[in-house]
């Protein structure tokens, strides 16, 4: 009564012709590839071996893992959201570190 589902957008065929005379066509949707997301797993890499202020480097590491484990298996939006983690972690061991060698170059100057 008021709940009519509108018909599928097919044309109807003209008279007189006949679906063997029509070529046959396929369409095929490209769609745009998405860069792959970024793991920053170097950076953590050497975040770990060289900052590892309260084990931020480590935690970075392992989210770059995990970031890289989910790019593999395809699953862009999650590597994207361990990789932005990583990237997190890596910047805070970064300014953590850079302070606590400012505040030793002043204790010793």
């Amino acid at each position: 009564p008021g709940m009519e589902q509108p018909l599928p957008p097919y044309e109807v065929l003209p008279e007189g012709v006949d679906m063997d005379e029509l070529p046959r066509s396929t369409r095929v949707l490209m769609e745009d590839k998405l860069p792959p997301p970024r793991d920053h797993l170097i950076w953590s890499f050497f975040t770990t071996l060289y900052g590892n202020i309260c084990c931020l480097g480590l935690l970075a590491f392992v989210f770059s893992v995990k970031s890289r484990d989910r790019k593999v298996l395809g699953d862009h939006s999650g590597a994207l959201s361990y990789g932005s983690t990583a990237k997190c972690l890596n910047i805070t061991a970064l300014v953590l570190n850079i302070i606590v060698v400012i505040i030793v170059i002043t204790i010793v100057a």
